[in-house]
């Protein structure tokens, strides 16, 4: 069976997130359908990351399985003819024997956006959280550093995800201040279940004062989901990049 490479970028919000779903729009059950007509046979397609509804991803991963011998620029053409536009297909290349999206990983970076401004402005409201209130950047700089390193991330564990290891190597963790506007970069060898999502509500808890920055060592030593912050929503959250190793690049 021969291993494909797909790079997608799409924009989450019309979509019930990538797995598929019966009877509802997501990422790679679309994607999918659309290989399938095109190839004419049944095709298995793995995305590295399994986003949730209205997340989005800037170059999303996916492998596919297939018996077809079409030239890859073909296929990539076929498919942008069939989606929709908020999904598009960045490049289709041959990829390894046995090539797994997911399994295959070494690593993920995720960008989360804050609009902090007085008023949510109206061009970020598909990408962008607007929580209402003041937030200090400098405090939430400051909490975010304390993720920084390997830890038992179970704080920031939802539910759905407890059934694996709780520990990741937060490899880089940054906040970017341009104006009203946050960015949360967060680079991991591995996240857990909503992970970047209870982490920025939390950050936001420090930024409007209600948590010390010293709360989120506290949380992570606590290992109790409970006493951490509200889950962001998930549209203000985008998959920067998938990172493998040479042989797949």
């Amino acid at each position: 069976m021969r291993a494909l490479r797909l790079t997608l970028a799409y924009d989450g919000t019309d979509f019930q997130g990538w797995q598929v779903q019966p009877g509802r729009p997501t990422v790679q059950g679309l994607v999918m359908a659309a290989a399938e007509r095109i190839l004419g046979e049944p095709v298995k397609v793995t995305g590295a990351s399994r986003t949730d509804a209205g997340v989005h991803a800037f170059a999303q991963v996916a492998s596919l399985a297939t018996a077809s011998r079409m030239a890859p620029d073909r296929l990539a053409r076929g498919l942008n003819a069939l989606l929709p536009e908020a999904i598009r297909v960045l490049a289709v290349s041959e990829a390894p024997p046995g090539f797994d999206a997911r399994r295959w990983a070494l690593g993920k970076r995720y960008l989360y956006l804050i609009d902090r401004g007085a008023v949510a402005h109206p061009l970020l409201r598909r990408h962008a959280w607007h929580p209402r209130y003041p937030l200090d950047a400098q405090a939430m700089s400051g909490a975010l550093r304390l993720l920084r390193g390997k830890h038992d991330f179970s704080a920031f564990c939802a539910a759905q995800g407890r059934g694996r290891t709780p520990t990741c190597t937060i490899r880089s963790a940054r906040l970017v201040s341009r104006g009203e506007h946050l960015a949360v970069l967060l680079s991991a060898d591995s996240f857990l279940h909503h992970m970047v999502r209870n982490i920025v509500g939390s950050l936001v808890e420090v930024g409007r004062g209600a948590r010390s920055a010293s709360w989120m060592a506290e949380l992570l030593a606590a290992r109790d989901r409970t006493r951490s912050g509200p889950t962001a929503p998930g549209h203000g959250l985008i998959l920067l990049r998938v990172l493998y190793g040479r042989d797949v690049r």
